[in-house]
């Protein structure tokens, strides 16, 4: 069913329509202006046996500052990598990172020798 087209208004202007003068084209400040965010990440290895792996990864997903994870083998080939978003609820955790958690476990069982890769979150907030 089509919107009722005064909706439509809302989200596009008229062609035949001028633009008002008085409001700006440009915002008034250049990206220039605007400091960036003062994030910087520090890494940290660890290296574990295959069987310390799915312990390790659950405790390293829930601190609060942790980015990213790899997991490579001892060739330092990458495995896995595992994003995470700073701050992942509980809740969401057993839910969005059950199949990774699982494939985790699976890498576990297989590889002997493992280095873990943890990217964490510094922010400077000053």
């Amino acid at each position: 069913m089509p919107l009722p087209t005064d909706v439509w208004s809302l989200f596009s202007m008229n062609p035949n329509e001028t633009p008002d003068p008085n409001f700006p084209e440009k915002a008034d400040i250049e990206a220039k202006d605007v400091p960036p965010a003062q994030v910087e990440y520090h890494v940290e290895e660890f290296k574990i046996s295959g069987d310390e792996l799915l312990a390790k990864i659950r405790e390293l997903i829930e601190e609060a500052n942790v980015r990213r994870i790899l997991i490579k083998n001892a060739e330092g080939q990458t495995l896995i990598e595992i994003p995470l978003g700073v701050g992942v609820a509980a809740g969401v955790l057993g839910a969005a990172l059950f199949p990774v958690l699982a494939a985790v476990g699976a890498i576990g069982a297989l590889v002997a020798k493992l280095t873990i890769v943890v990217e964490r979150t510094l922010r400077d907030d000053s």
